[in-house]
């Protein structure tokens, strides 16, 4: 039998996962399926057990589900348990092992596809839901001096700051977070984390915040340029969207799945052609 994956979530028609994998089989000579499962908003974890018994070897977990692949796994990486959330799930016998690879992809992304190093510089990180949650263990693991988390609703990003204290100490990294008015300027790098370009919006940030940026990453991608990623460069700023980020998420998966990591440039490369002509 052939190995089969899938992506759930809802909506899922617009998923690029099964483009990718299928070219990450292809190039590591692999034998897979790799296919878009749409789950029913309240029926994600029958969904995961069906899928399961017809014989199913993993699945990569998007939105809205990302919290509900943490709580139906019965192991959990160190990842996946600072993240507070799943993104990806491997199945052996009756256990359901759950990572989190959306991090590590924005940090590879980062530093080897961009060839841009966060050792030593000052992070801001927009956003305190499950995408910022899921990128503080691999940003504070490269050792920057400093991580900002700022939040519409300044609460919840000081209650991920609290959490994230002890890890952040261990590493040497200055830790802060608040809402968007407290947040202070000077940033090498400012990514975010927010669903704002899902819905066409911009964090309320004072511009002087942006001045020193070497980089402004939004997670989102598209076709076209986030209206986060156009407003800041109008101001000079060098942009990017996160298809990088997805590509290299998906090969930390495809190797913990496998064992084996996929060359990410040229699916990289064919996934911005792919996308630009949609």
């Amino acid at each position: 039998m052939v190995d089969r994956y899938v992506v759930i979530g809802n909506p899922i028609e617009h998923s690029q996962s099964p483009y990718i994998h299928s070219e990450f089989a292809r190039l590591t000579g692999q034998c897979l399926t790799y296919e878009r499962l749409l789950a029913p908003l309240d029926g994600f974890e029958s969904t995961v057990r069906a899928f399961i018994a017809l014989g199913g070897c993993g699945a990569n977990v998007t939105l809205p589900f990302k919290l509900e692949g943490y709580r139906v796994a019965t192991r959990l990486t160190e990842r996946a348990q600072s993240a507070g959330a799943v993104n990806t799930l491997q199945f052996f016998d009756e256990e359901i092992v759950g990572d989190n690879t959306d991090g590590m992809g924005l940090v590879t992304d980062i530093e080897r596809n961009l060839g841009l190093s966060l050792r030593g510089r000052r992070v801001l990180l927009l956003g305190a839901g499950g995408a910022a949650r899921g990128a503080i263990l691999p940003i504070l693991s490269v050792r920057p001096a400093f991580l900002f988390v700022a939040n519409r609703t300044p609460e919840r990003a000081i209650n991920l700051i609290e959490h994230f204290k002890p890890l952040g100490e261990s590493y040497g990294v200055a830790l802060s977070g608040g809402g968007w008015d407290a947040v202070p300027n000077g940033f090498d790098f400012v990514i975010n984390a927010t669903s704002a370009s899902l819905h066409g919006e911009v964090p309320l940030l004072n511009e002087a915040v942006f001045e020193k940026s070497a980089l402004a990453y939004d997670m989102m991608y598209g076709s076209q340029p986030t209206v986060f990623m156009r407003q800041l460069e109008r101001n000079g700023i060098r942009v990017v969207d996160g298809l990088g980020m997805l590509v290299e998420q998906a090969a930390e998966t495809f190797a913990f799945w496998r064992g084996v990591r996929p060359d990410t440039a040229t699916i990289l490369a064919a996934l911005r052609i792919r996308l630009s002509v949609k």
